[in-house]
């Protein structure tokens, strides 16, 4: 992020711009929705900044800009369309202390304006850093359409009120009430009675959530997916954006972390394979102590919870606590892994069945029927198998499994650094200590890359051999 996006405050303060064409009405239908003391310099404008002057929403300066003209000027735009110009009106405002835009200019600009929904005092701004304008456009054509006309006039008016609300307890039974004005009981008010019916609306809804009784705490079990956020269920997607606390594991990407509320307490509970680990009863007591505080909590584990996710355990505290809870499945990384090679996890005349395993339990390297898994056209994914792949090799071979099998490693499924590497199992290592892989890895033990199968089917025989 080349630019960090704030709010300033510009009420009562001068915003100077130097132009008068096409470039400087642009600029000025955006800031004139402010309520800052606009000025414009120019030795010519069109019409309608003219007119615009005539009204008394700005000053027009018939004159090219000069010095001492952006003294005391919080922003400066250069809308000249001549280089030139642009260059010597925003030397001056620099040397009086402005923030300079050159439009059309990004290199030499100190701001950006982005593109904005007004629904003030609500205001969205998206901005692309100018490298996609046409994206910023259509995204904000898609927040427009999901914003209510009457939402301006609805936070204006529930600015008002919001000492009223003091009465509620901070967290979910107060989000609840703006929530439900907001969203339901606000804009059917508008719509029904006009802006007069708001008011009382807010007293008879600040009455009824008063009388109603405070929610008990709940958790939601929740699978992150394997890291891509655009691979999050909208159930998970909701959930996030419900809750009070999130307590997530190590593996948990922070592009998905950065889908919870703002107001959330993030939670780090990360367990390391054969390294430092929250103990799972910690985690479990952790769950319930801000569950009986009446939060919704959102326990957060990459890929699915039902997949060697310690799930039983954590649903075992909320029952004995007497916490509602609720199992949100995400998509496990053999899933979404097996994908990016191009292959399905089961195959008409392959294999009719597969096996998830894990390369270690608690008490060290884990055991498996590794004589069944040895047969030809087995197919398994291992999970945090790659400190185990010597043993796992060791194993599979010592029953009879052929070194040529495929293996196929992918490291941080689904995410941009994503790796994947494919070996046979005779050369699963050393080729895996090689690679020095970093991040988390899934291991399929019969699968090749389709890439990798369709350059095999064209090489000649003696290639092969």
């Amino acid at each position: 992020m080349d630019h960090f996006p704030v709010f300033m405050a510009v009420s009562g303060r001068r915003i100077v711009l130097s132009g008068g064409g096409d470039a400087a009405m642009a600029k000025l239908r955006l800031i004139l929705k402010t309520t800052a003391n606009v000025v414009v310099y120019a030795d010519d404008a069109a019409a309608e900044i003219h007119s615009w002057a005539a009204d008394g929403k700005l000053t027009f300066v018939a004159r090219a800009m000069q010095t001492g003209d952006a003294v005391d000027t919080v922003l400066f735009y250069a809308a000249n369309e001549d280089d030139v110009e642009d260059a010597r009106v925003a030397a001056i405002a620099h040397a009086e202390g402005a923030q300079v835009n050159i439009v059309d200019n990004l290199h030499d600009s100190d701001f950006i304006t982005p593109a904005i929904v007004d629904r003030d005092p609500v205001v969205v701004a998206i901005g692309t850093e100018g490298a996609a304008p046409v994206l910023a456009r259509k995204i904000k054509a898609d927040i427009e359409a999901q914003l209510p006309v009457s939402l301006g006039l609805l936070a204006k008016i529930g600015k008002t009120f919001r000492h009223a609300v003091d009465v509620l307890p901070m967290g979910g039974k107060r989000r609840s009430f703006w929530s439900e004005f907001y969203f339901n009981a606000g804009p059917k008010a508008v719509d029904a009675e006009g802006k007069s019916a708001v008011i009382p609306t807010l007293a008879t809804l600040l009455d009824k959530h008063i009388m109603t009784t405070e929610k008990a705490g709940h958790v939601d079990l929740v699978g992150a997916g394997p890291g891509d956020p655009e691979l999050l269920t909208l159930k998970a997607r909701n959930a996030l954006d419900k809750a009070d606390v999130v307590i997530h594991d190590r593996l948990v990407t922070p592009e998905i972390l950065e889908l919870a509320r703002r107001e959330a307490t993030i939670i780090d509970a990360g367990k390391t394979g054969f390294g430092p680990a929250m103990a799972q009863g910690d985690i479990d007591a952790l769950i319930v102590e801000h569950a009986l505080k009446g939060h919704h909590v959102v326990r957060l584990k990459a890929g699915d919870p039902t997949v060697f996710g310690r799930l039983d355990e954590e649903i075992d505290a909320c029952d004995a606590a007497g916490i509602s809870w609720r199992v949100v499945p995400g998509i496990t990384a053999a899933s979404a892994a097996v994908a990016n090679i191009g292959q399905s996890l089961t195959k008409r005349d392959r294999n009719s069945s597969v096996r998830f395993i894990t390369g270690h339990d608690t008490k060290g390297y884990a055991d498996h029927d590794w004589r069944a898994l040895a047969q030809n056209g087995e197919v398994a994914a291992i999970y945090m198998g790659k400190k185990s792949a010597r043993f796992i090799q060791g194993r599979l071979l010592m029953h009879g499994a052929n070194p040529a099998t495929p293996v196929t490693i992918i490291e941080n499924v689904s995410r941009t650094d994503q790796q994947i590497i494919a070996t046979t199992l005779a050369e699963l290592e050393p080729t895996l200590t090689r690679a020095n892989l970093r991040g988390p890895a899934i291991t399929f033990y019969g699968l090749a890359p389709r890439a990798a199968l369709d350059v095999a089917d064209t090489l000649p025989l003696e290639e092969l051999a």
